[in-house]
């Protein structure tokens, strides 16, 4: 054996017990608290915004939702992680054991070594286990933390509209000269944290798929890091599971701002005038234009719309739906979206 036959199952050993023992079990709790609260505030309605500004109203649990799905799409992929070994000498050519006994059969003696460490076996490599699959692993772990740090940034920004309350009383920090002040530690810290795991984590996968020719150190050098990366991202969870314990949703404050955007709905109307006008409804033209010129760049209240909608000479029925749709209730369906959650990978 040269040293990475003993190296290289030893970390793929390592790295997997890391990940299936610790990593993986703590991740999957904070997607199910992060779930709970989606399913918890599915009707709850709230104003989005999209480059920054009012938009076309949702749910916090729908929002809570997406984000809940796609890093369970990132832990399905690390559960189907593979990790490999290999057993096969200074050059991967089995060179010193044929020496030694020429007559055996070291490839199926290698590949039942390393299956039975629970390890995948790599039949060609060079003097190292090539690293490919702990590049491909690191880069799930870094999107899943990438995700998790938007959501990190989200609920922060949510917290700093009063969409979110925190809960007293479990340690956290306010300001030292401004005692009202309760501040969003867990998700600031969680945030630094997974800046630092993603760094590592890149490094690691970028440089741990070369190797000059045979070998060289510089994955020995590199692969010293791996527990500190994953210990960053562990961090980021464990405060991010500890922010999302100490949060109240305010559905009065998201309310406020839904009343103070009925501007939102130009886009229902406009969107029931182009149908009426592919039913060949007369005076249902330029509906996006007329609605532009009713909000763009100003605010509107109900009265304003309300009227807007009584002279468009709508039919009937499309009149009195349109007259009772309130920001609150034109949120499509978000509400029964956060039901694709249980459909999760």
């Amino acid at each position: 054996c040269t040293s990475e036959d003993v190296n290289n199952l030893a970390y793929a050993l390592m790295v997997k017990g890391a990940v299936e023992q610790v990593w993986r079990p703590r991740a999957e709790a904070l997607v199910a608290q992060l779930a709970d609260l989606a399913r918890d505030q599915a009707a709850t309605p709230m104003l989005a915004h999209t480059h920054g500004q009012p938009a076309t109203p949702t749910t916090l649990g729908k929002e809570l939702a997406v984000l809940a799905w796609r890093l369970q799409r990132q832990l399905a992929r690390v559960r189907g992680a593979a990790y490999l070994g290999k057993l096969n000498g200074a050059t991967g050519t089995y060179g010193a054991h044929l020496a030694a006994v020429p007559d055996h059969d070291w490839q199926a003696t290698s590949r039942a070594f390393v299956e039975s460490l629970g390890l995948q076996w790599n039949p060609l490599t060079t003097q190292i286990e090539s690293h490919d699959w702990q590049a491909e692993l690191y880069a799930d772990v870094a999107r899943f933390n990438r995700i998790l740090h938007g959501l990190a940034q989200d609920v922060w920004t949510y917290i700093s509209m009063g969409y979110f309350a925190q809960v007293r009383g479990q340690g956290t920090v306010g300001s030292s000269t401004m005692p009202h002040k309760v501040n969003p530690i867990r998700f600031e810290n969680a945030e630094a944290n997974l800046e630092v795991s993603c760094a590592l984590l890149d490094v690691l996968a970028s440089t741990l798929v070369e190797s000059r020719m045979q070998r060289d150190l510089t994955d020995s050098s590199m692969q010293r890091n791996i527990g500190t990366a994953f210990g960053h991202s562990l961090l980021a969870i464990d405060n991010v599971c500890r922010g999302l314990a100490g949060l109240d949703a305010v559905p009065e404050r998201m309310a406020q701002d839904l009343d103070a955007n009925w501007e939102v709905l130009a886009e229902p109307i406009q969107s029931a005038m182009r149908a009426l006008a592919a039913q060949g409804i007369s005076g249902m033209d330029n509906p996006y234009e007329r609605l532009k010129e009713l909000t763009r760049g100003r605010r509107i209240g109900e009265p304003e719309l309300r009227e807007f909608i009584a002279g468009l000479g709508l039919p009937a029925e499309v009149e009195a739906r349109l007259q009772t749709l309130t920001p609150a209730s034109y949120t499509g369906l978000a509400a029964s979206l956060v039901e694709h959650l249980a459909d999760a990978p």
